[in-house]
């Protein structure tokens, strides 16, 4: 039902890793690389030419570009246009749109064709430096993580400042900030599909062995990670709204710390420790404390609107608990950049341009004004808990296309196929 080969030994042929990739303000998990495959060989004998044909042209414009984009994809230079006018980011996710419908003919119905070809993927995150699976639905999975990947990749290139040409300071334009936000749901609809409707596909064996990049724990911190950052944005348009109240702004807040301490839940126990996983360990536990930095300062200046000693010492409690945060927020975010492949802070901007002036200057005055109320060590005690708020912001939904009509039209060599929607039901467990 799919044999299984990593090769643990990373030779640095396949895994090239930047040595730097510049600014970064959304984590890129670094980019898994096909490697060839070939289709006649494996399924000459069982589908018409012209399919296998479209299947191996796809998949090789997929190899080509990610084989001399991926090392630098993660990089943040702006990408350069390409001889069709659009990006390399843009033709690598449309040339990954353009072979799913097809690929998906290999799983179509239960087929057994999906285990006729042998995929192989050069990993990032995990120890072995390659994964091969005898299974069509672990390319699919492999494909979705690339799309999303991708979009991830986007979205930093877009919330990155630049310079604008009137000499100010650099920004990031209303119109990135929006695009940014309807890019990270759509790229968590794409992990949220693999986790929901690609990851059951594969057998109990194959899922356990799957690479670290791909594993659930992964998958869905990833998800997780997209919709924290677009509920950064979020707080950050509110913050630079005036019609917006400090409520809204600690229930965005609030659900901001949701999201990450779910983000770390899912990855904690996971063995990321090897370059790119690492870093994104890391990340996660950097954002986590940024985000509590945030609502324990909101929550702080609402309790303070209350008129009791209790209140105003909760306020000092919960502003002293986000000015601790905050500090070691910044700890982290030097750890982060110093892991390798190294990275930098792009220059501050939105929710902690904001909150880093403002945590310690209003924790450091109501300290003051409160400090006969509790000693540092009591407040520090009695740090308030955080309201929980339902979380808002859910992935876009996202289904997997359907197969390509070529695969109906097709003259399939069906006396040497199987085609049973219940194939090997009993065997599901076993690997070949």
């Amino acid at each position: 039902m799919g044999c299984l080969l990593s090769t643990r030994k990373d030779s640095g042929r396949n895994r090239r890793r930047p040595g730097s990739i510049g600014e970064v303000s959304v984590y890129v998990p670094g980019i898994r690389i096909p490697k060839p495959v070939d289709f006649a060989q494996s399924l000459g004998d069982y589908l018409s030419k012209n399919i296998v044909e479209r299947l191996s042209a796809l998949r090789t414009r997929i190899v080509v570009m990610a084989s001399q984009e991926g090392p630098t994809i993660t990089r943040t230079k702006r990408r350069s246009a390409t001889q069709h006018g659009g990006s390399t980011l843009a033709d690598l996710l449309h040339a990954l749109e353009d072979y799913l419908p097809v690929l998906l003919g290999l799983v179509e119905d239960g087929s057994n064709l999906q285990y006729k070809v042998k995929f192989v993927w050069v990993n990032q995150e995990d120890d072995a430096e390659e994964t091969a699976m005898s299974n069509a639905w672990y390319e699919v999975l492999s494909v979705l993580h690339l799309m999303a990947t991708l979009l991830l990749s986007q979205a930093n290139l877009l919330l990155l400042p630049r310079s604008s040409s009137d000499g100010n300071q650099p920004k990031v334009t209303e119109e990135s900030i929006r695009t940014s936000v309807d890019i990270f749901l759509k790229a968590a609809g794409y992990l949220d599909c693999a986790i929901m409707h690609v990851l059951p596909q594969l057998p109990s064996e194959l899922r356990r062995n799957l690479p670290v990049d791909l594993a659930e724990g992964v998958l869905r911190a990833l998800c997780l990670q997209a919709l924290g950052q677009g509920v950064d944005i979020q707080l950050g348009v509110a913050i630079d709204s005036a019609k917006a109240t400090i409520a809204v702004k600690r229930r965005l807040a609030c659900e901001m710390v949701k999201y990450w301490q779910q983000a770390q839940d899912n990855i904690m126990n996971l063995p990321l420790a090897n370059g790119w996983g690492e870093k994104h360990h890391l990340f996660v536990k950097w954002k986590y404390v940024e985000a509590k930095a945030a609502a324990y300062y909101y929550h702080g200046l609402i309790l303070d609107e209350g008129n009791t000693e209790k209140s105003h010492g909760m306020a000092v409690a919960a502003l002293q608990a986000a000015d601790e945060y905050f500090k070691e927020s910044k700890k982290l975010c030097e750890m982060f950049n110093a892991s390798p492949p190294l990275s930098r802070n792009p220059p501050l901007w939105g929710t902690m341009k904001y909150l880093s002036e403002k945590i310690p200057k209003d924790t450091s005055s109501k300290v003051r004004i409160n400090s006969d109320l509790y000693s540092d060590e009591r407040i520090m005690e009695t740090a308030p808990t955080l309201p929980d708020f339902a979380l808002a912001l859910k992935p876009d939904e996202y289904q997997l296309p359907s197969v390509e009509p070529s695969w109906r039209t097709e003259n399939i060599k069906r006396d040497k196929v199987v085609l049973t929607p219940n194939h090997l039901k009993g065997d599901k467990d076993k690997i070949q």
